[in-house]
């Protein structure tokens, strides 16, 4: 393109702008100032609407607030009339009811007069009455020669005698009918429980034989000088009668523990061949291991066969040593399982504690196990060892009880009394005469071993003879003659028994040593 063209394009362009400009600005500005009086126009006619509209509104609200406060004021006004006409009503029932109680009000004053009135006649009759009382009285006092408190006290006397003699009456057939009720219903449990129950019995005796291979056995038993025959009844507390009975030997004692022991060592002896003191010392060591054994064996054998659980090893084992012990020639390890399960049957007919009766039965003679190591009574030392080993107390009574040392309080020493009375009163059960031979055996060791000084004391012979042995070193040779003579003494004092009683002291000193 030509440069003077392009020049003269723009100088033209420039001309232009600058006439348009100021022309452009006129016209906008017209443009504005119309369209601001438009909105000035436009701005007062809303004002002047909104004017009309709230003058429009607030005449409608001042009507509705006119009509509400009629409508509130017709509701006040219909509410005090319904409240005014409620007083009336009320007023009108007060009025009445304070004519009612004005009504009643006289008639209860009349009434009052009425009966001052009849209170009045009634005094003055009251008045005659006591005067005639009172002159029937001092006649009737007359005539019978009592006076009024002597008559008043023998009629009561009298009503009282009458009264105590029907109350009498009737609690003795009370006590008859209740009585035979209950006997009938007894006999029904007690029977129910015997037949239940079958028990063994065995009357064991205070002898145990035992046989020998060869009449030659004997000897060797006997010793040299009697050696080893005095040194198996030193050491087992027994009585060995070798007799002419063949191929047997006797063992007497009326402690069945240590006649088991003395059994059971002469038969390992005799198995064995070698019979001389420091073997015999052996095998009764060994005998007692397995007597122990068998006490422990037994007492769990009870413990099983009856139920009870829970029992402290030292009872068990308490237990066990009934089995060797026996009371009235009946074995009393048997006889507690016995009274354990009739016991038992019993409170099961009669809705008692079954394992309570159980267990109280098995450990009523728990006691007879150390009743010839121990003072005191069976029943005393049944509750002391009870007591230590933690048993209950409903236990502990019904062995208190059992004998009638105390009342019994429980339902579970009363069938424990009576199961022991069962057990014990069957023909054959017991026997009288070998308890009474125990119990003086039992009594004549316990006056040895009261002595001073005195370790062991062993009757034998059946009772003739006493056999002690004191320790060394507390009794010397002098002393033992003087030890003799006052334990023959004192028996003598306490005792009563047929012919008489040998009096054996033995003092021996042994010294062991062991060569390495």
């Amino acid at each position: 393109m030509d440069p003077v063209t392009i020049v003269i394009a723009l100088i033209t362009l420039i001309v232009g702008c600058a006439v348009g400009f100021p022309l452009g600005i006129r016209y906008r500005k017209k443009v504005s100032e119309k369209e601001i009086s438009s909105a000035e126009n436009e701005g007062k006619r809303i004002i002047n609407e909104a004017i009309r509209s709230a003058e429009s509104k607030k005449r409608e609200a001042l009507l509705e607030a006119k009509e509400e406060i009629l409508k509130n004021r017709s509701e006040y006004e219909k509410e005090v009339k319904e409240r005014r006409a409620d007083l009336q009503r009320q007023e009108n029932r007060l009025q009445q009811k304070e004519e009612t109680i004005d009504r009643k009000t006289e008639a209860i004053e009349k009434k009052e007069d009425s009966l001052a009135s009849k209170h009045a006649a009634i005094d003055k009759e009251t008045e005659e009455i006591k005067l005639v009382k009172r002159s029937q009285t001092e006649m009737l006092e007359k005539i019978s020669g009592f006076t009024a408190e002597e008559a008043k006290k023998y009629l009561i006397d009298q009503v009282e005698s009458e009264v105590t003699h029907d109350a009498a009456v009737k609690i003795k057939e009370i006590e008859a009918r209740m009585k035979e009720e209950c006997d009938t219903r007894a006999r029904e449990v007690v029977a129910q429980a015997i037949q239940r129950c079958a028990a063994d019995q065995v009357a064991e005796m205070t002898v145990s034989v035992v046989p020998l291979p060869n009449d030659e056995m004997k000897g060797r038993i006997i010793g040299r000088e009697g050696r080893n025959i005095r040194t198996i009844e030193t050491l087992t507390g027994v009585d060995l009668i070798i007799d002419d009975t063949p191929e047997a030997i006797t063992v007497s004692c009326f402690e069945p523990v240590r006649r088991e022991v003395a059994r059971l060592a002469l038969e390992k002896l005799i198995a064995d061949g070698r019979i001389h003191p420091t073997h015999i010392e052996e095998m009764v060591e060994k005998a007692r291991r397995e007597v122990d054994a068998t006490i422990k064996s037994e007492g769990e054998r009870a413990t099983f066969e009856t139920g009870v659980r829970g029992v402290h090893p030292e009872l068990i084992k308490m237990l066990g040593r009934l089995h060797y012990r026996t009371s009235y020639g009946q074995n009393v390890l048997q006889h507690s399982i016995e009274v354990s399960h009739i016991a038992g049957m019993m409170a099961a007919e009669l809705g008692a504690d079954v394992q309570s009766a159980k267990r109280a039965g098995l450990l009523h003679d728990i006691g007879k196990s150390v009743d010839h190591e121990m003072e005191g009574t069976h029943v005393a030392l049944g509750v002391e060892f009870a007591k230590k080993y933690k048993e209950k107390d409903d236990i502990v009574h019904a062995i208190e009880a059992h004998h009638n040392d105390v009342e019994p309080r429980t339902v579970i020493a009363c069938l424990v009394q009576a199961a022991d009375a069962i057990s014990a009163a069957r023909p054959g059960a017991r026997r009288e005469n070998l308890e009474n031979y125990i119990k003086r055996l039992e009594q004549l060791e316990s006056i040895a071993t009261s002595f001073q000084g005195v370790e062991k004391a062993y009757a034998i012979q059946a009772g003739r003879e006493v056999r002690v042995m004191v320790k060394p070193e507390q009794v010397s040779e002098d002393q033992m003659v003087l030890l003799a003579r006052d334990l023959a003494k004192k028996i003598e004092e306490e005792m009563e028994y047929p012919g008489q009683i040998k009096v054996h002291i033995l003092r021996e000193t042994t010294a062991v040593e062991y060569a390495k």
